[in-house]
């Protein structure tokens, strides 16, 4: 008879691989990420290009100059320089799925069967909340904040903003939007991880909210529309993402743990 007091086998026993394998693996998935971007920036440059890809960036501030005012370039290699940056970003972007898969795929050997039914789901989740902060930050902060900066220009100034600083504005909106927008898989990961318990983190709603609005402050430019368009959506989702570790935490624990609440 066995002994009902035995613990199960560990499942990852005998997994473990030498630490040159392990370069090996991640240089062979690194290669696979570089050719992804490479792969997405050859396709964006037939089409629609580096030009139209800029132009499409910088049309929430055009929207808003007077007319007949444009972005100007004030280093003899920014035309050049700058749209290709773009079509880098977006390339990067595009590839992302590929990207946050390969990581998924490096760590997975050494995750437990009922981590790796997490993994999969926060990848899909943080690709896509980063799409919607990177969206919502082109359709709908940008055209706010640039008509609020407008509406305080003098009338004596004529706008004509460098294309190398617009570039730097919008790389770090996209970024703080998009990372911003990541609350939830945050939450989620360090509920599941026994880090913090979701009452602690209920608990930690008033001193997040201050929070939120401090970061808001610091990587926004120094206007109230975008500080509150960025402030608000953090702490929207983070009790999105207390809804979530909650489901989460119920769904997903290990078979030991569920076996250790069963009356003896």
């Amino acid at each position: 008879m066995s002994d009902p007091q035995k613990k199960p086998e560990d499942e990852l026993a005998g997994t473990e691989q030498p630490f040159v394998q392990h370069l090996v693996e991640l240089r062979d998935r690194l290669v696979k990420i570089i050719i992804a971007i490479a792969v997405a920036a050859v396709a964006l440059s037939v089409f629609p290009g580096p030009g139209p890809l800029y132009d499409l960036l910088a049309a929430p501030l055009i929207s808003t100059l007077p007319s007949g005012a444009t972005l100007i370039a004030t280093s003899v290699i920014s035309p050049f320089m700058v749209p290709l940056k773009i079509l880098l970003m977006t390339a990067f972007m595009l590839a992302l799925p590929v990207v946050l898969y390969q990581a998924w795929a490096f760590v997975a050997p050494g995750l437990y069967s009922h981590e790796k039914k997490l993994v999969f789901p926060l990848v899909v989740s943080s690709t896509l909340l980063f799409f919607v902060g990177v969206a919502f930050s082109y359709f709908f902060v940008f055209g706010q904040v640039f008509k609020f900066i407008q509406g305080f220009a003098p009338k004596s100034i004529t706008a004509a903003p460098d294309i190398e600083a617009y570039l730097s504005f919008v790389l770090t909106m996209f970024f703080a939007f998009g990372l911003a927008f990541e609350v939830p898989v945050v939450v989620v990961i360090l509920a599941r991880m026994g880090i913090v318990t979701v009452q602690k983190l209920k608990d930690f709603r008033g001193y997040f909210v201050v929070l939120a609005f401090i970061i808001a402050a610091i990587v926004t430019p120094p206007d109230v529309v975008s500080q509150l368009a960025l402030a608000i959506p953090m702490c929207l989702l983070y009790e999105l993402g207390i809804w979530a570790a909650q489901i989460v935490n119920k769904h997903t624990r290990a078979p030991d743990a569920e076996a250790g609440t069963e009356p003896s």
